[in-house]
């Protein structure tokens, strides 16, 4: 394949239905959507397990895809998505929650552990690799201590939380295209800020 036929697949996690749309889990699912409206791409649903679309940019061949299936059996739709469009893992980016991130931060990070995200130890364990790139939006932890984590991604958020995470969202869909056209390196040095030193850009 030339470079000029170079493909990416960029996947956003979350849960399916409208229970779940606007919970913290469905950060990567809303920041891929967001992406593909930017860039006037059409998602339509695919061999059942996701909702595909693609386009072009600068050359590159891009197919953006938002799984239908629930989170912890992510990594199903990601496989196959990726062998019906011939892409490896070295060319795969997921977009995902963190708890482990305040809210306002991206990381943008290549292989590496799961930090106990179910969605992203399926990624892996489907396409036999952990070498594909990682978007990772902040969500922070529970503010209560006895909250349990896992409880405090699947609640149904406020209204200035929704607010909150949308314009992160946004900018995690310039992560991406970042990584695709500038490389590892320079998105990391752009993305991978503290909460605070992004609020000081804005």
């Amino acid at each position: 394949m030339s470079s000029a036929e170079l493909s990416w697949l960029v996947v956003g996690l979350g849960n399916p239905g409208t229970r779940y749309e606007f919970t913290r889990h469905n950060a990567g699912a809303r920041a891929l959507e967001r992406l593909a409206k930017r860039l006037d791409v059409k998602l339509r649903a695919t061999r059942s397990v996701a909702r595909l679309g693609q386009t072009r940019s600068d050359g590159v061949r891009l197919y953006l895809g938002r799984p239908l299936t629930f989170m912890n059996e992510s990594g199903r739709a990601v496989a196959t998505l990726a062998h019906l469009k011939g892409v490896g893992p070295q060319n795969v980016i997921v977009l995902h929650d963190e708890i482990d991130l305040p809210v306002g931060a991206i990381k943008v990070k290549l292989g590496g552990g799961s930090a106990g995200n179910k969605g992203i130890e399926s990624v892996a364990r489907s396409l036999g690799s952990r070498d594909f790139y990682r978007v990772r939006i902040g969500v922070g932890r529970p503010p209560h201590p006895f909250q349990e984590p896992a409880d405090f991604v699947l609640e149904q958020m406020s209204k200035k939380d929704v607010l909150e995470l949308f314009e992160l969202e946004e900018r995690a869909g310039d992560a991406v295209l970042s990584l695709i056209h500038d490389g590892l390196e320079a998105t990391r040095n752009k993305f991978n800020s503290s909460a605070r030193s992004i609020r000081a850009e804005e």
